[in-house]
């Protein structure tokens, strides 16, 4: 009995990879000529996007409920409760009004923010090419469809499940499903209904990637029907903590032991001093909220975002925020040569027969190659085509069959058929690969046998034109009698007929952005698979030292270890496998720097990966870009300098908040504790912490637009937990000693009642939280660093608040009083002293710790040297 038809577009009650392929394509209503676009149309509309899940970030509402999951904010509704059940209604609104606007205030910046980086990822979309209406053309792939057919080649991420239709040598990386480090050979045919995932030789999936040859494939299945889809939470991409994150959690980690410790002490040392008990929770609660950066998630979020949208605006867009930090980090950079040293607009410049001679039928032949191939798109083939010079006449020449370029062999093959009926196999590619293959040499139209003469002679000229800056490629020839195939075996016996030679000039300007990068502390070293002599002349003439070479032969001499002691001595490494970049990252990571990686070819991914920051561009192959955390719009080196300061204005943002909260803040509540302890009433109630903590933390929602001075743009940052600890203590205590002097001027001097003294503490507080931001948002005097407008004018707004607040008609719902014009002028003096005091500890500050860190930075560069020293000798 046979089978029901399935529902047009849709296979799943059925095994599709065991089906004939000519059944599955009735079954899809389908053919190999593709879909027509109308019903392509009607499709997307049926079955949705082609994609494992959602792409669309939370919804407004989900990210305003996110707010109040916080723990902090869950205890001051709990306490807003407890005080509505102890007749507290007052306290209970003014606690819960505080909670709101606080809330409101994060989501608004954190809901911009998110749909800001939603906004920049739909400028990194994939394509693909279908044929629809029988004709290739390249679509988004959301837009694929059941039914489609797909062409794909080397680099390409296969962006459906379905099975192959034709095939060229092709291989297929499925390591991302099945874990299997080698790729795949695919081809048609069927497989068993309860064959696993691996074990389907004719079909490919979503998510795994093309390493080789060509191929035709039948999308059957689209989205979140897909096996990547069904395992998408397994398969997630795991990426490892970054410098910055974790940074962020150890700062937690400090800050919620700081502030349980107090919370506990301050609780039960009021209990003991018979306070009320619902008036010393709330206390002891707010102390707690006004010690939290509660601010903090939303401050890296808007600071990030905004980098984000900066780095688009100059060419480089984030597709993942936390790289930005890293960027900024950054003090080594590996590269490629071609297009971002080079560039990368390469002319075909010779073409010559194994004498040295010009020669018309090296340059036809090359011709013939290049655009006869349909494997692995390369700029060299599109040199060769567009080369002035006689060429091939097409209807000459029927192409009978090709061997794709791969990275082991590096040489591509073409099968010709002449005129004469006979068969022309032509192959290009690395001189030596080539002549691996080559059992003759074509000179004056003879052949000869390859002896070691004109081995030496060869290689001669190879190194010759490779010392002047040119990429050469070898070229050779083998007539067969007619046949329908070729394979690799007929890679045999070819007769050398001659080089062709590539030149891709350093780019304009280079030199110029090289220094720039060094001017801030970042070295670059070339990983090329071009040969050394190439990779020399080009390091010469862009400024970089070319005397300090790795070849991939020496690399793959070296142990792990003694790897990694050399490679930081190491600036060119030439000659390069592709499977030994990963190797060279690894290695100089290891030696503590934080490393980035520009690649945008096949191989490139694992390096990307390996890399702190991965970057890739706009134009690269598919794995390069989805391996990557940067895409570069434009393959030049300058866009990545802008790139890197806005990654460290980011971090510089992020990096005041912390200090402004560690240090007015840290103090006023370590004072509060201690002075709730001693006076006869609370030295601020819990609704003036709770509403002095919300005005402080305005200003700060305008830190990501703040001005960063350009010499804290000059070295990578890095997060130091040890460092904002010495910064928390030693302004922290110059914040508690004036604290302690308000105290003393409060009530020893104007004797001022209880409501006086909470409402002078309270602006004068609050004051010296505003003071500080402009102290500490920068290394140099306050007066000779400009904050951004938006930050002047937000913090001279809640000035003028925190001093008019006491004189407003709702100031009582607060418990403030007016304050005399005389205490006024004494708090504004003390404010006055407190910043100045706070300007001089700066000063002190950083020159300490930059002595300090330079010592540190002098031993660790001598133990590295000495753990180095030892690993190469072994």
């Amino acid at each position: 009995m046979q089978p029901s038809p399935a529902p047009i577009g849709a296979v799943s009650e059925s095994a599709y990879w065991s089906v004939e392929t000519g059944e599955l394509l009735r079954r899809l209503e389908t053919s190999s000529s593709g879909l027509a676009a109308s019903e392509a149309a009607s499709r997307l509309t049926k079955f949705g996007r082609n994609m494992p899940a959602s792409r669309s970030g939370p919804s407004a509402f989900a990210v305003f409920v996110r707010q109040f999951r916080s723990p902090l904010v869950l205890i001051l509704i709990f306490a807003a409760i407890v005080s509505v059940f102890v007749g507290e209604g007052q306290e209970a609104a003014i606690i819960g009004a505080i909670v709101l606007a606080s809330c409101v205030l994060t989501f608004t910046q954190e809901y911009g923010a998110s749909r800001a980086m939603e906004a920049l990822k739909q400028r990194t979309s994939r394509k693909a090419i279908v044929l629809r209406d029988g004709v290739e053309c390249s679509i988004d792939a959301e837009d694929i469809v059941p039914g489609d057919v797909i062409r794909l080649s080397a680099g390409n991420l296969i962006p459906a499940d379905g099975v192959i239709l034709d095939a060229r040598d092709f291989n297929v990386s499925e390591a991302v499903l099945t874990g299997e480090t080698f790729p795949v050979v695919k081809s048609p045919g069927r497989s068993a209904p309860e064959a696993s995932v691996a074990q389907r030789p004719n079909a490919v999936f979503t998510g795994t990637s093309v390493r080789s040859g060509t191929a035709s494939m039948l999308a059957a299945e689209t989205g979140t029907r897909t096996e990547f889809a069904s395992i998408a939470a397994a398969l997630e991409r795991r990426i490892p903590e970054t410098g910055f994150a974790r940074g962020i959690r150890l700062f937690g980690y400090l800050m919620s032991e700081i502030m349980l410790a107090i919370v506990i002490l301050v609780f039960f040392a009021n209990l003991m001093l018979h306070r009320p008990l619902i008036e010393s929770l709330l206390f002891s609660l707010a102390l707690a909220v006004g010690l939290t950066p509660e601010l903090l998630p939303a401050i890296i979020s808007v600071t990030l975002s905004s980098g984000a949208r900066t780095m688009a605006a100059n060419g480089v867009i984030v597709r993942r925020l936390d790289a930005i930090e890293n960027l900024g980090s950054m003090d080594l950079l590996c590269t490629d040569k071609t297009g971002t040293l080079t560039e990368g607009v390469i002319h075909l410049d010779g073409w010559f027969d194994v004498d040295g001679n010009p020669s018309t039928d090296v340059l036809r032949w090359a011709r013939l190659n290049a655009t006869l191939q349909t494997g692995l798109k390369n700029p060299l083939d599109e040199a060769i085509a567009g080369a002035q010079g006689e060429g091939a006449t097409s209807n000459l020449f029927t192409k009978v069959d090709e061997i794709p370029y791969d990275f082991v062999r590096k040489r591509l093959s073409v099968a010709v058929r002449t005129k004469e009926a006979e068969d022309l196999l032509i192959t290009k590619g690395a001189v030596q690969n080539v002549l691996e293959v080559c059992g003759f040499v074509r000179t004056a139209n003879r052949l000869e046998p390859l002896d070691d003469a004109h081995c030496a002679a060869i290689d001669e000229k190879f190194q010759r034109w490779s010392a002047d800056g040119y990429r050469v490629l070898g070229l050779a020839i083998r007539r067969f009698e007619s046949r329908n195939a070729f394979g690799r075996k007929d890679e045999t016996d070819l007769a050398f007929a001659g080089f062709l030679l590539f030149l891709d000039p350093p780019k304009q300007g280079v030199r110029e952005t090289l220094a720039a990068l060094a001017h801030r502390g970042i070295a670059v070293k070339v990983i090329s698979g071009d040969n050394r002599y190439v990779a020399a002349h080009l390091a010469e003439a862009v400024g970089l030292r070319a005397d300090r070479i790795m070849t991939g032969e020496d690399l793959s001499k070296l142990t792990k270890s003694a790897l990694f002691a050399r490679a930081g001595h190491t600036d060119l490494f030439v000659e390069i496998d592709p499977n030994q970049k990963e190797r060279i990252i690894q290695a100089l990571r290891s030696r503590g720097h934080v490393v980035g990686y520009l690649g945008d070819g096949i191989n490139d991914a694992p390096a990307l990966h390996e890399a702190d920051i991965g970057i890739s561009v706009d134009t690269a192959v598919d794995v390069a870009r989805e391996a990557a955390d940067i895409i570069l719009l434009k393959q030049d080196l300058g866009v990545l300098v802008r790139g890197v300061d806005d990654g460290r204005k980011s971090f510089a943002n992020t990096m005041k908040y912390v200090s402004i909260t560690t240090s007015a803040n840290f103090g006023n509540m370590i004072s509060m504790a201690i002075a709730s302890l001693f006076l006869p009433f609370l030295p601020l109630l819990a609704k003036q912490i709770l509403l002095n903590n919300f005005l402080s933390d305005v200003p700060s929602l305008a830190i990501a637009s703040d001005n960063v001075d350009p010499d804290q743009l000059r070295r990578p940052r890095h997060w130091d937990i040890g460092f904002v600890r010495r910064f928390m203590v030693s302004f922290g205590l110059v914040s508690s000693l004036f604290d302690f002097a308000t105290f003393a001027f409060l009530l020893l001097f104007v004797h001022a009642p209880a409501a006086g003294f909470q409402t002078a503490w309270f602006v004068e507080s609050l004051l010296t939280e505003l003071a500080i931001v402009l102290i500490v948002r920068t290394h140099k005097a306050f007066w000779m660093s400009h904050p951004s407008r938006l930050l002047a004018w937000l913090t001279l707004a809640v000035a003028v608040v925190a001093i008019v607040i006491p004189y407003m008609p709702f100031a009582a719902w607060f418990g403030f009083v007016p304050l005399p014009l005389p205490i006024l002028a004494g708090l504004l003096a003390i404010t006055a002293l407190y910043l100045m005091a706070s300007e001089a500890t700066k000063r002190w500050f950083f020159g300490h710790e930059s002595h300090q860190s330079h010592r540190r930075r002098a031993g660790w560069i001598i133990d590295r040297g000495n753990a180095s020293h030892s690993a190469y000798l072994q």
